[in-house]
């Protein structure tokens, strides 16, 4: 990895059943970015990086990982999660916020597993991406954002966010083939 701080590949909220307001504007999105999002996972998978789901629980309180995997499989855009599936050796982690790090074990995982920099990919660009991003930067966390595997929901505020993660938070923005795992 660049930089030589251990890495991992955070998964943003990708699992979705996309049962909620604004959907109709982030599957057009996630549609455009789903190559590029099955890239990053080839990619990290196949250098051996930590691939970390970090998935809203959507209210779901007594849910764990395999009812939100069976829940998005068995709902109208299952083509959008079947090719993102955690495999065997994925780390998943329920959140209920924006935030990846927001009362989630994320921060003791990362410290556990001797990571010092994480790769974001996954949904929304101006919500969740970017509120993960700030999180990352205020641990002094590296942060690299996948551009190209980042979905939105308003393009606008989407490339308002991107910038203010490279300007503000010194974020690395890259694209999914350009990135040295």
């Amino acid at each position: 990895m660049e930089g030589g701080k251990a890495c991992a590949l955070v998964v943003v909220d990708m699992i979705n059943t996309y049962g909620h307001p604004d959907a109709d504007l982030l599957v057009e999105s996630v549609r455009e970015v789903l190559p590029a999002v099955t890239r990053a996972l080839a990619g990290a998978r196949g250098h051996g990086v930590e691939v970390i789901y970090v998935n809203d629980n959507f209210g779901r309180w007594r849910s764990h990982h395999d009812e939100l995997v069976a829940a998005a499989l068995d709902g109208p855009y299952a083509e959008l999660v079947e090719p993102l599936l955690p495999d065997e050796e994925s780390l998943f982690v329920v959140k209920a916020r924006h935030s990846v790090f927001y009362q989630t074990p994320l921060e003791y995982l990362l410290q556990q597993q001797g990571i010092g920099h994480i790769v974001l990919c996954g949904q929304a660009t101006e919500q969740c991406v970017l509120y993960s991003a700030l999180d990352a930067h205020i641990r002094h966390l590296e942060v690299t954002v996948l551009r190209d595997a980042v979905a939105h929901i308003h393009p606008d505020l989407a490339e308002a966010a991107l910038r203010m993660m490279e300007r503000n938070m010194g974020a690395r923005l890259t694209a999914v083939d350009d990135m040295r795992w």
